[in-house]
């Protein structure tokens, strides 16, 4: 069993990954129609989401979603449940994958082929999802502790600049009051998806009840005003909506004179690499524990391995390759927005699912 720090760990990976994911640009192209105010309701329903699941999913020591899910209500309706939040995690770390493929042509290497790259993410990441659960939490572990003094150093860099522009930080918030709609209330909400993982990774845990959960809206708040402001202080308000990858351009602006590289942006790129592709490999991980759960008619057998996960990774794989091809700039941005909305709509179903599953177990003790 691992200790309840690994909680906050998926939490914070989440949080750091949603600068470089379609939220900066959902909250930047409502900057001045309700993205502030979006801000300050996400945190409200993404706390009260983050702790309801958590208190609920603590009853449950030791047990992943699909022995909750198959032992407390009819396969008929666990299965297709099972198989639409699966699907979410797929399409979760697929998505990512693919993002992260633009970037690297679009700022890294532009004479990479994309097949290439996309197939040495995908290798990664078939390869990594099907480790241990608690393995891949230590590998979480290690790349957190890597990869965060990296970021507060850049960001740092970002807000000491003199180049950063607080006037233009300030026009915006004199839209506050402006009330949001439902794309960036998803789109702010999804800081605070980390705890989802919990669906799987609650199996290695002896007990679920983190301390100081005060921390998290302190610190989702904070993130979400610096990934939505950071940008416009620095392209200005009109300038920030030709960002295609707001973040990236920022990271390109900045110099880092007495540092071992003086481009910012490689360090931002290899570090925010790093926390996709792990990223990438917490979703499909719990993608391939769902899938595989199928194979189980019997409840104690819930947890026996299944030697049988290429035949789910595969196909994940040519998949996620085809909406390479298939996505270009436009149709990816339209699909993440599209994927924030769906998400936010899965979580309500997540948490209701461990409610209703909890309310069935008292029922039977």
């Amino acid at each position: 069993m691992v200790k309840e720090k690994y909680f906050y760990y998926l939490f914070l990976i989440n949080a750091l990954i949603n600068i470089i994911n379609f939220v900066p640009r959902v909250l930047i192209d409502n900057r001045f129609e309700g993205a502030l105010m979006s801000i300050f309701l996400s945190v409200v329903i993404g706390t009260t989401l983050l702790v309801s699941f958590t208190k609920l999913i603590g009853h449950f020591p030791g047990e992943g979603l699909p022995e909750i899910v198959l032992t407390s209500l009819p396969r008929m309706i666990g299965i297709p449940l099972l198989t639409i939040l699966a699907f979410l995690w797929y399409e979760s770390g697929a998505i990512t994958l693919v993002s992260f493929v633009d970037i690297t042509i679009r700022y890294i290497s532009p004479d990479v082929s994309p097949l290439f790259a996309i197939l040495v993410f995908l290798l990664l990441v078939t390869l990594s999802s099907r480790l241990k659960t608690d393995s891949i939490l230590y590998a979480l572990e290690i790349t957190i502790i890597i990869n965060v003094p990296l970021v507060v150093y850049m960001l740092f860099k970002a807000l000491l600049n003199p180049y950063f522009s607080w006037d233009a930080v300030m026009q915006v918030i004199t839209h506050l009051w402006s009330m949001p709609n439902y794309n960036t209330i998803a789109g702010a909400t999804f800081i605070f998806t980390g705890y989802v993982n919990l669906a799987i990774f609650n199996r290695a845990f002896k007990s679920m009840k983190p301390r100081h959960l005060w921390m998290i809206p302190v610190s989702g708040l904070l993130i979400l005003l610096i990934t939505l402001l950071v940008p416009i202080g620095y392209h200005g308000t009109i300038g920030v909506e030709d960002q295609v990858y707001p973040w990236f351009s920022t990271a390109d602006s900045i110099r880092s004179e007495f540092f071992v590289v003086e481009r910012v942006l490689f360090m931002f790129y290899f570090t925010y690499l790093s926390l996709s592709l792990v990223t990438a490999v917490i979703h499909w991980h719990i993608a391939l524990e769902i899938i595989k759960a199928f194979s189980f008619k019997k409840k104690k057998n819930l947890k026996t391995a299944y030697n049988k996960d290429w035949w789910i990774l595969v196909p994940m794989t040519l998949a996620t390759i085809g909406m390479g091809f298939y996505f270009d700039q436009v149709k990816l941005t339209l699909f993440g927005q599209l994927f924030l909305n769906v998400r936010l709509i899965g979580e309500v179903l997540l948490v209701s699912t461990i409610f209703v599953a909890y309310r069935r177990r008292k029922k039977r003790a």
